[in-house]
């Protein structure tokens, strides 16, 4: 059963813009990736995946003064899966351990590999 979720990881607006730069090949390399969105599907500039409806499928992202927040529609078993997932692939590409602070996964500090 779909289900509303949300989750906050520590990949901030305030990194160095090399690293942001980077973000889009992360996005990329997860299962259900769409692109950006547009004034006419989804929301402007907003990274998708699975659907730009909000009543179907979805996950979409958007970096927040507090990090990278994420929202989706989908069963929980999934969910956690693409979240850790992601959180794998983000940590190999961008070069510091991204996890959810909320969580404990990580510090307030980025910690660079």
């Amino acid at each position: 059963m779909m289900k509303f979720h949300e989750c906050n990881l520590n990949i901030r607006y305030d990194l160095p813009k090399e690293i942001l730069a980077k973000l889009e090949r992360v996005y990329s390399k997860m299962p259900g990736w769409l692109g950006f969105g547009t004034k006419d599907n989804g929301y402007d500039g907003i990274p998708h995946w699975f659907s730009f409806k909000e009543d179907e499928k979805y996950v979409l992202a958007s970096i927040e003064p507090g990090g990278l927040q994420f929202e989706a529609n989908m069963d929980k078993d999934e969910w956690l899966s693409w979240k850790t997932d992601f959180k794998k692939i983000a940590t190999e590409v961008l070069g510091f351990n991204v996890g959810e602070i909320e969580e404990g996964e990580v510090g307030d500090e980025i910690e660079w590999l």
